[in-house]
């Protein structure tokens, strides 16, 4: 399976958050806002940075949206032109569409023409948010500073019927798992013999670079 093509419509504080953090994830993401000096920020960060008005379904064809696998709508304070945007990417068959919210109405528009999911972000949401689009694997993520964060996952084939001394996530990636959820049992301090179970939740803490390492290792599944 080939990599997946992510684009970001509108590079505002929210959009610029999620470009840069699904980019540092390695992932290829085409960053689009009709502002010129917003677009020449971005062209460093992302795969592509273009000037585009996203309301001009051509536009947008043009720039090959049919191959984009999702697409995250997080245009300002025009709700018009938002709606009118996830509109046009909902026709070009684009197979998942994020977009952010700036009201209830707003929402209600969204979930009526097919947005398969909706935010309603603060301003430091949108790392949280990048991570999530990654895998669904990742089930939240949390700031603890500059560097240091505290993941929630799910576990799938990767870690199915490995035990925490198997994995020996600490020593591979400088991570350590605090907590393991299955069902309505949660086992807080797990013990290296602790075998874990695909669905597993798994609470992981340490730096951003180490959990980023363990994220791709053993957490994001084609």
């Amino acid at each position: 399976m080939g990599k997946r093509l992510y684009a970001v419509i509108g590079l505002g504080r929210f959009g610029g958050s999620i470009c840069k953090e699904l980019s540092r994830e390695g992932m290829e993401v085409l960053a689009i806002d009709n502002d010129e000096e917003k677009v020449n920020e971005y062209k460093e960060v992302a795969s592509h940075a273009v000037i585009a008005d996203s309301t001009d379904e051509i536009a947008l064809k043009d720039l090959g949206f049919r191959n984009i696998d999702h697409v995250i709508v997080a245009i300002g304070d025009n709700v018009h032109a938002s709606i009118l945007t996830t509109l046009i990417v909902k026709e070009l068959g684009i197979p998942t569409i994020t977009v952010k919210a700036q009201n209830d109405y707003h929402e209600k528009v969204l979930n009526k023409i097919g947005a398969d999911e909706i935010v309603h972000p603060e301003r430091d949401m949108g790392r949280r948010i990048a991570h999530s689009i990654i895998s669904s694997n990742i089930l939240d993520y949390l700031e603890l500073s500059d560097e240091h964060s505290v993941v929630e996952v799910k576990a799938g084939d990767r870690m199915d019927g490995e035990t925490l001394i198997d994995l020996d996530i600490r020593a591979r990636f400088g991570c350590n798992v605090v907590a393991i959820k299955r069902g309505k049992e949660i086992n807080v301090s797990p013990m290296a013999h602790d075998v874990i179970q695909k669905g597993d939740i798994i609470i992981v803490i340490g730096s951003d670079k180490d959990i980023h390492r363990f994220e791709k290792v053993l957490v994001i599944e084609d």
